[in-house]
């Protein structure tokens, strides 16, 4: 089965976007990783949802996790606080997450392989024509999993 077929739609957002829409976006879907588009609609980062967690975290606490017990709920709103002003770009792990990307033809062991050379539980799929690139949706894990299931007869 090829990737045009695996691919499904996929909630995104773009490198301009508001930090708090895409952590918005992320918690009302539920999402296993933010996917971000650049300006032209093109793959831009992918990111597991752990890491854009640790972004919420204080430095202070990733130094020294015995802190955590004592920030309750109320450091909640400086966190949040934080994120307002903030654009995707610049809220996004310093590491570089490229996302893995294939072409529409792509198989599903091609889309696997990227996947877990990644780390990142989603593959986009992007059509290119010329210098344009036209994102056609996903393959998440779970959905990559429910087709190797299905072609070895097990679904």
């Amino acid at each position: 089965m090829s990737a045009r077929d695996l691919a499904e739609p996929y909630p995104h957002v773009t490198t301009d976007d508001s930090a708090v829409d895409a952590v918005r976006l992320l918690a009302e879907h539920n999402l296993p990783a933010l996917l971000v588009l650049d300006a032209d609609g093109a793959p831009y980062a992918a990111v597991p949802g752990s890491q854009l967690v640790r972004q919420l975290v204080p430095a202070y606490v990733m130094e020294d996790p015995l802190l955590a017990p004592v920030i309750d709920d109320r450091h909640a709103e400086a966190v949040v606080g934080e994120l307002e002003g903030q654009t995707v770009f610049q809220w996004l792990p310093a590491r570089s997450f490229r996302p893995p990307y294939v072409g529409p033809d792509a198989g599903m062991m091609e889309i696997a392989a990227a996947m877990a050379r990644t780390h990142v539980p989603l593959v986009a799929v992007v059509e290119r024509h010329g210098s344009a690139t036209r994102l056609l949706g996903v393959v998440s894990a779970a959905g990559l999993m429910r087709h190797l299931l299905a072609a070895g007869g097990r679904a």
